[in-house]
């Protein structure tokens, strides 16, 4: 077990009530707000179901490493992974409809935790808690609901959110409607605001828990969703004034056996262990069965256009195995793919933990970084401007130096769009197989289309609309016409 665990994963303690036969667990989302929550127990407890929905879990954690995960489908609707069957073929060749479960089920599966967020923000508030303990435990509340819909927005445009009136009478039934677009903007940008004046510094938060680093890197990502520019470099701003966050010297450590819980790079990172309160098995999804010492399932797979953008020596495409000799003494390549490089290079990211002794791994899930924020910086400058300046060149090249290749001149980039070609580079190379937000990256540059036919030619169907995800059947019809499908789907 890895240093630093038990730190991290205080607030899972109530998910492991389970694992002793004299207790019996309780459903948080059914309890008497008159007596609960009543106690810092009680409190802790709501935080806690918080953060559940968010961890790495293949049924219901919205963050699972497996086929069931953000990142697995969203990447691979993008260059860096793609799939030679299923849900990660249906993703690479944009082909998915309302019938498609493996899209359509963040939704369903997701959406009322954020109804669920909601009630217990106001069972914390009028209950008899000490103030600090109730802002803080709000504060952490928020973040999570503003992550999780940022989330749901980000796959399917305005979702449903429910007001508080509506879910204190749910005997009372009230087909609702997705919110107006500002109004989801709002709603979202109110949480995380919230949650980045009230949360601990990063310095003083727990690994594994939400900062105010990171309600402010939530902002960076909405706000450069709509293109609000100055707002990303303000965010952007604050969080570098923290005087905390610094680019570790060392990429690979971030995704070592060993939890990088002293990296200041960390912005928010979600421990995971072999009993399954946090899963990753990503291993499992990428490695084949043959692959030395331990492998996996090999379901998915990079592609040789994603391998062949990075310069041969970036330290960032370490994990992205171009070549290896199998249990069965055959040397698997570009030249010789077989059934598993046909498509591309294995997509590993993580350190093998070739020594794991069950199909799960204890490397951590690495959800958000400073790398991020200084990329982040350097496009909001330059779009801000209408053109590439010397900074954000500057702070590009902070990150480049890390991953050890050249560093880039302004009198390269003779306007936006090619600087802008350049960030999204970066954004791939730094990003690979972590939250899947180069998806996002693309469609804000009017590259998701683009992107998916040069990769897949004929067999791409990808339009854009298909730059939103649909919703199922099942939810549009208890919407009872208030739930409108996504247009290009009816």
């Amino acid at each position: 077990m890895k240093v630093g665990i038990k730190i991290a994963c205080i607030f899972f303690a109530i998910l492991l009530a389970g694992c002793d036969e004299d207790l019996e667990s309780i459903n948080y989302d059914e309890i008497n707000p008159s007596i609960f929550p009543s106690s810092e127990a009680d409190v802790e407890a709501l935080v806690a179901a918080a953060y559940y929905p968010l961890r790495g879990s293949y049924g219901d954690g919205i963050h699972s490493t497996s086929e069931n995960g953000l990142m697995f489908v969203l990447d691979a609707t993008t260059e860096i992974l793609q799939g030679a069957y299923g849900l990660q073929q249906t993703a690479s060749y944009h082909t998915y409809n309302p019938t498609i479960t493996g899209v359509t089920r963040y939704y369903d599966v997701f959406y009322n935790k954020i109804s669920s967020m909601t009630l217990n923000i106001d069972r914390i508030q009028n209950s008899d808690v000490n103030d600090n303990i109730k802002a803080q435990a709000i504060a952490e509340i928020q973040c999570a609901r503003g992550l999780l819909s940022y989330e749901l927005f980000d796959l399917y445009g305005p979702i449903v959110v429910a007001p508080l009136e509506v879910l204190q009478n749910p005997l009372q039934e009230e087909p609702l409607a997705r919110l107006p677009y500002d109004e989801m903007v709002s709603f979202i940008e109110n949480d995380l605001l919230a949650a980045a004046e009230n949360l601990k510094s990063p310095q003083d938060t727990p690994y594994g828990r939400f900062s105010s680093g990171m309600a402010r890197m939530m902002l960076i990502r909405l706000y450069l969703h709509e293109k609000r520019w100055t707002e990303v470099e303000q965010q952007a701003d604050l969080i570098m004034n923290m005087n905390y966050y610094e680019l570790d010297p060392d990429y690979l450590s971030l995704f070592s056996t060993e939890a990088p819980v002293d990296s200041k790079e960390i912005i928010w990172s979600i421990p995971a262990d072999y009993a399954g309160t946090v899963e990753n098995q990503w291993q499992l999804m990428a490695l084949p069965n043959n692959f030395p010492e331990r492998g996996g399932y090999g379901t998915i797979q990079s592609s040789w256009q994603f391998y062949d953008s990075f310069e041969d020596d970036d330290v960032r495409k370490t994990y992205l195995i171009a070549e290896y000799t199998g249990s069965d003494g055959v040397t698997y390549n570009r030249d010789n793919p077989g059934a598993i490089m046909q498509l591309g290079p294995i997509p590993l990211k993580i350190d093998a933990d070739a020594d794991r002794t069950a199909a799960l791994t204890t490397v951590d899930i690495v959800m958000y970084r400073y790398a991020d924020v200084i990329l982040s910086k350097a496009e909001a400058i330059a779009n801000e401007q209408g053109a590439p300046t010397q900074e954000a060149v500057d702070l590009v090249n902070e990150v480049r130096d890390r991953a050890g290749i050249s560093e880039v001149a302004l009198t390269d980039y003779t306007g936006l769009d090619s600087f802008n070609d350049l960030i999204l580079e970066e954004r791939s190379h730094e990003y690979w197989c972590e939250n899947g937000q180069y998806r996002a990256d693309l469609i804000r540059h009017g590259k998701y289309v683009e992107h998916a036919n040069e990769l897949n030619g004929t067999a791409s169907q990808s339009a854009e609309y298909k730059e939103l995800f649909p919703f199922s059947l099942a939810r549009i019809s208890e919407g009872k016409g208030e739930f409108l499908q996504n247009p290009g789907y009816n």
